[in-house]
């Protein structure tokens, strides 16, 4: 039994459905990594681990998927061939490193697969692994994947090369989709999709963009007509927003809808403001567990389907949304035995 369908536009349904109506996406990674003692107050932020403690990689995979995370995420959001190349690795070098952020959360799979598999109907709700793609602005670290604002240099075709060899890698990893994560520009969302289509990329893909006011993306672009370039692109299976105040959320689930017929994803932050200039967290308007649960009834019943975290969330949150939408849901998700030495890898491509 896998997971397979003749229509791309309608994978992503496929996949919820079987999984019970829904599936929650895994947490911030990068505060996880600290909170386990990395050190990332570098360029490559999360990225640093794939070459110095990948074993606190794993170590967070893990913790997610025993919160009840469906989907985890891969540390690659900031990993780029020319950034790992200002580090002094060639582009062999570089291109292993992005393959083996894939690999490990692969294997963190692997292992939770090993020892959760009378828990888990691990047969009907398998994990995905989705391969990120942070935006130009992340490789800069200089905040500008907060505003979107690139310069007149940046062009959509200087944008298309940039991330090309990235995402031709990233596509032939393992993963089983790839999530384009943070955009925040329209302009990016058309490199991502023109990409998408010329290098007839072999797995899907998500689309994620941010907002500070709840009506346009960080650089001012249309959330409407960001989404619109997500809706146009067949290989997009999903579209939605991440790392945003969960108080911009409901609104802007309601306004994709009105251009969009796609599976909705969202995973706020926990409402803090990142400074991208000193990379410190201004509490502003957190938001608890508790409270973020609260918005996760009312995100669910207004159209998302793939709901998790983003910055400062934590497995903690994650726990809460899986057992949340588990109770809610109904139709919960069976939980009779099964083998675990052989779990199905869905596809989302035939």
């Amino acid at each position: 039994m896998g997971f397979a369908s003749n229509k791309l536009a309608s994978a992503m349904s496929d996949f919820l459905r079987n999984n019970g109506g829904y599936a929650v996406i895994d947490g911030g990674f990068a505060t996880e990594l600290e909170r386990h003692g990395a050190d990332l107050n570098d360029p490559l932020w999360s990225a640093k681990c794939l070459i110095d403690s990948p074993h606190l990689v794993r170590r967070v995979h893990l913790d997610y998927l025993e919160a009840g995370a469906d989907i985890i995420i891969t540390p690659s959001y900031q990993a780029t061939i020319q950034g790992f190349q200002q580090k002094g690795f060639n582009k062999e070098e570089s291109e292993a490193l992005l393959l083996k952020s894939v690999q490990i959360a692969c294997e963190a799979r692997a292992d939770y697969y090993e020892n959760n598999g009378n828990e888990r109907n691990l047969r009907n709700f398998p994990v995905l692994v989705a391969a990120s793609v942070g935006s130009y602005g992340a490789y800069l670290a200089d905040g500008s994947e907060y505003s979107g604002n690139y310069g007149e240099n940046v062009t959509l075709e200087y944008l298309k090369e940039f991330h090309r060899r990235r995402l031709q890698v990233l596509a032939e990893s393992g993963a089983d989709m790839i999530a384009f994560e943070t955009i925040p520009n329209k302009l990016e969302a058309q490199a991502y999709a023109e990409l998408l289509e010329e290098d007839d990329i072999k797995i899907p893909a998500w689309f994620s963009f941010t907002s500070k006011d709840g009506v346009n993306v960080v650089s001012g672009d249309s959330i409407l007509e960001c989404a619109s370039v997500a809706d146009s692109c067949e290989k997009v299976l999903a579209v939605g927003i991440n790392c945003t105040p969960p108080r911009f959320i409901h609104g802007l689930i309601l306004t994709i809808q009105k251009v969009t017929n796609k599976p909705i994803l969202i995973y706020p932050n926990s409402g803090e403001q990142c400074d991208g200039q000193t990379k410190t967290w201004i509490q502003s308007t957190v938001v608890s567990d508790l409270d973020f649960i609260c918005y996760v009834n009312k995100w669910h019943e207004a159209g998302a389907s793939l709901i998790g975290g983003c910055c400062r969330t934590t497995p903690n949150t994650i726990r809460a949304i899986s057992n949340n939408l588990s109770k809610r849901h109904d139709a919960p998700r069976p939980s009779e035995p099964v083998t675990s030495s052989h779990p199905v890898k869905y596809q989302l491509v035939t």
